[in-house]
């Protein structure tokens, strides 16, 4: 690029060059003087030549000779000879004999006739090349006085080639000598048009225009194709000279958007070269056609102030904050490129046409993160949400979030066609529960890197609610897996990476899995079969129907498929399903609940249950016997409302105390309490579980009773006995009886977050009281949807330009900087506008 400018540079200069030393060899030698019969015979075919004849050089024309002696030179530069043509005193002839020829020059091409200019009209240099210029290009500048005439030669040019509109207020001045010139260098390559007339330039929707000074207009018409449509017009900000309208013609000609895919800091385009600033659009493959869109958007408002350049994170490894997404970089040598966080296209515009806009900005960021690190030191007693809290704590750590494909409006429905699953993250950027559950989603995607047939991508509902509402996202976060496009499965589980890895590798087999020999049924039993789960440590359920028992494999099917992701079920109703029963002692139709592998199965008979009560049992059974209590699989077992008897241990528990509690775990009279243990280091939490039911912390282990849904009392296994299977049904019997003591009672009142939480609609009915304040929906209820409204009462969604053509309309990109960091910005702001409510 340094090369191309280099040349670009000194051919520019070798012009200049050229052009300054021609005036050298003075303007007397350019002005010729002949007689009649010399210059009518030194006439050739194609060269124009301005003459002026005179038989005596009175003192009222020599100003006008002086301004044809001056113009020589410029007219040399166009072809264009000057003589002064020396009449004898008897010469009668048409040029000569008249007394009036004298008071007028004319411009022949050849021997032919073009023009006759009356000398008050040649006034001064200006005057003379401007309209020898005009004349000699009749047929290629189009003069026009009305609306109508201009919306013809419009029409004529849509498709084919672009216009050049020019007003001068008159004739014969320098900004009539500079259009004209402009229209002898590009006339070939644009049609060049021009008025005086005040009125059409108003009528072309300058209405604000000053008339006493020219206009340029570059009229975008090769690429329009509608009649009913105006061509695109961009104004020349800068006064008429020709270097003027040289560099705006460059511009104009220089491509809308340029792709870049290397070092910006070597990137060199026309604009900076003729000393205009480049705006880089940051983007990525995902989002690359709204990347687009929305640099073309920007690109036509700032056409002739800044070129455009869409830079790929792809392409480019960038040493920068991932949620940049606009860079600014000047013509000025020496000055990085500067990364900035831009929340819409208005800014970008106001960035580049104040040049004090960016260091503002910036000192806006800097202090913003100031202002927010010592709100978060100073108001951690007012945070309401624990997750608000760790988000915000966490706020500058970046999110590694490459493995997952971003989706938009435009690729969503052809990104599930490509894979045989795709795993769909619904959030919005701006709120805590979606940030947080993003960091599980980075790490699930780390952990099934390389996974065959399964996709991970996400959705920002904030920057596509159009795509959400579709697919009937009706809270955030939402994640769902759709098979081919087609069927698609709800995530409604625990937000833990372990939990979401668990899901999403359930989800690739079919629930419940037909099995068609026993040889396939013991594998499965084994955990070898399907080989997707081989890796994967679960729990196997086999359904095991005879062809009698078709109502109880029907409600069999219809739990898998509610259970899909959750569990896996596999299901054999083969001919040969009673020897397979027979084997387990039980019989059709029954359930084989493998654990560990198959090294146990256990046969539960299936009575006549609905599809309903099977779910209910299966996902009781299907739990471990004797499990681990951890933050994220404490829900499910709460929901049995049944007393937890919880071993608290600093570690790992001891391999007796172990196996003497799966004993008592799997001998418990009808599951009549869940036996569990905790491990304090994995779950700090228990500590401070421990020191609600203890006044003093114990020694551990520990055994503890307590049941939340009756009573709330603690109880405490004795630490003088050995944690046996004997001594502990010998102590619950003495609980049964009421001869023990409990430790201590909880409250029954309900656990509340320690402060209360804001009310936002007060707070927004205080700061916008224009706004009517909603009414709040009674659970269950579902509230109308309605787009967000600015608090002017117009809908968020600005219209764009008039000028903007359908196509545009049909995809414009709004106002909104979506692509690399789409709305990591109004994330922010979002945020800022919360903490200052």
């Amino acid at each position: 690029m340094s090369a191309q400018k280099d040349r670009w540079v000194f051919s520019f200069s070798f012009l200049l060059f050229c052009a300054s030393s021609i005036p050298t060899r003075g303007s007397m030698r350019l002005l010729q003087e002949l007689s009649p019969q010399e210059y009518f015979s030194s006439l050739q075919a194609g060269r124009a030549s301005l003459a002026y004849f005179s038989h005596n050089v009175s003192p009222g024309a020599q100003p006008f000779l002086e301004q044809i002696e001056n113009s020589a030179e410029a007219l040399q530069d166009y072809g264009v000879s000057v003589v002064k043509v020396n009449c004898p005193k008897e010469d009668v002839s048409r040029y000569c004999g008249k007394e009036n020829a004298v008071r007028k020059a004319y411009l022949f091409r050849g021997n032919m006739l073009i023009r006759e200019f009356p000398t008050d009209a040649l006034f001064d240099v200006n005057s003379i090349v401007a309209n020898v210029l005009f004349a000699l290009l009749f047929n290629e500048v189009k003069y026009v006085e009305t609306l109508a005439d201009l919306q013809n030669i419009e029409n004529a040019l849509k498709g084919r080639s672009n216009m050049v509109f020019a007003y001068v207020p008159a004739t014969g001045t320098a900004e009539h000598r500079a259009v004209m010139e402009a229209a002898f260098a590009y006339g070939t390559v644009h049609q060049f048009v021009l008025t005086t007339e005040a009125t059409l330039l108003k009528d072309t929707g300058n209405d604000e225009s000053d008339v006493s000074s020219a206009q340029l207009l570059f009229c975008h018409c090769q690429q329009a194709t509608d009649l009913a449509e105006p061509c695109r017009r961009t104004a020349m900000g800068q006064t008429l000279t020709m270097l003027n309208i040289h560099r705006h013609l460059k511009l104009m000609g220089a491509p809308l958007v340029t792709e870049v895919a290397e070092d910006p800091e070597k990137v060199s385009t026309v604009h900076l070269q003729l000393g205009l600033p480049l705006v880089f659009i940051l983007s990525q493959k995902e989002t690359y056609e709204a990347d687009r869109r929305t640099a073309e958007f920007v690109a036509w408002q700032l056409l002739g102030k800044a070129g455009v350049a869409l830079l790929s994170r792809d392409l480019v490894d960038l040493n920068i904050l991932l949620r940049s997404n606009v860079a600014l970089k000047t013509p000025d040598e020496g000055v990085p490129i500067k990364y900035l966080v831009l929340e819409d296209t208005d800014e970008v515009i106001t960035l580049v046409e104040n040049k004090n806009k960016i260091e503002q900005i910036q000192e806006d960021e800097e202090e913003d993160e100031e202002d927010e690190d010592e709100k978060e030191n100073n108001n951690q007693d007012v945070q309401d949400d624990q997750v608000v809290e760790a988000v915000s704590r966490d706020k500058k750590r970046e999110l590694p979030l490459e493995q997952i494909l971003v989706l938009t409006e435009e690729t969503f429905h052809s990104a599930l066609l490509e894979t045989a699953r795709t795993v769909v993250l619904f959030y919005a950027s701006w709120e805590a529960v979606s940030l947080a559950v993003l960091r599980s989603y980075t790490e699930v995607a780390d952990h099934l890197k390389g996974t065959r047939g399964v996709l991970l991508s996400r959705v920002n509902c904030w920057d596509w609610p159009g795509v959400c509402t579709k697919e009937n996202v009706t809270q955030l976060p939402t994640i769902k897996i759709y098979e081919k496009g087609e069927r698609s499965v709800m995530y409604n589980g625990m937000w833990g990476t372990e939990e979401l890895t668990s899901f999403i590798m359930l989800s690739r087999v079919s629930c419940p899995l037909k099995l068609a020999t026993i040889d396939e049924a013991e594998g499965y039993l084994r955990g070898e079969f399907p080989s997707e789960l081989s890796s994967h440590h679960h729990t196997s359920l086999l359904g095991v129907f005879s062809t009698a028992t078709s109502e109880a494999r029907e409600a069999f099917e219809e739990a898998g498929n509610i259970l899909s992701g959750h569990v896996t079920m596999g299901m054999y109703f083969e001919d040969d399903a009673l020897a397979l029963s027979r084997k387990y002692a039980v019989s059709p139709p029954a359930l084989l609940l493998a654990r560990s592998g198959g090294r146990s199965v256990e046969g539960i008979a299936l009575s006549k249950q609905s599809a309903q009560d099977m779910v209910r049992m299966i996902r009781y059974e299907s739990l471990d016997i004797f499990p681990e209590i951890t933050v994220q699989n404490l829900p499910r077992y709460l929901q049995f409302r049944k007393p937890f008897l919880i071993l608290f241990s600093d570690g790992d528990i001891g391999q007796m105390e172990s196996e003497e509690m799966l004993k008592l775990a799997k001998g418990r009279p009808q599951q009549a309490f869940v036996a569990c243990w905790l491990n304090l280091k994995k779950t700090p939490v228990g500590r401070g579980v421990l020191k609600a039911y203890f006044a003093t912390m114990p020694s551990l282990p520990v055994l503890v009773w307590v049941n939340l849904h009756a009573g709330g009392q603690v109880f405490k296994f004795p630490s003088e006995q050995s944690i046996t299977e004997m001594n502990i049904l010998s102590w619950l019997e003495k609980l049964k009886a009421g001869l023990e003591i409990p430790s201590s009672t909880l409250s029954e009142e309900d656990w509340k977050p320690p402060l209360p939480a804001y009310d936002f609609l007060q707070m927004m009915e205080m700061a916008v009281p224009e706004l009517p304040l909603h009414t709040s929906h009674r659970r269950g209820d579902t509230p109308e949807r309605h787009p967000p409204e600015s608090p002017g009462g117009d809908t968020a969604v600005r219209e764009e330009p008039a000028q903007e053509t359908k196509a545009e309309k049909v995809g414009s990109p709004g106002r909104d900087l979506r692509g690399t960091a789409p709305r990591l910005a109004a994330r922010e702001k979002q945020g800022k506008r919360h903490s200052k409510l």
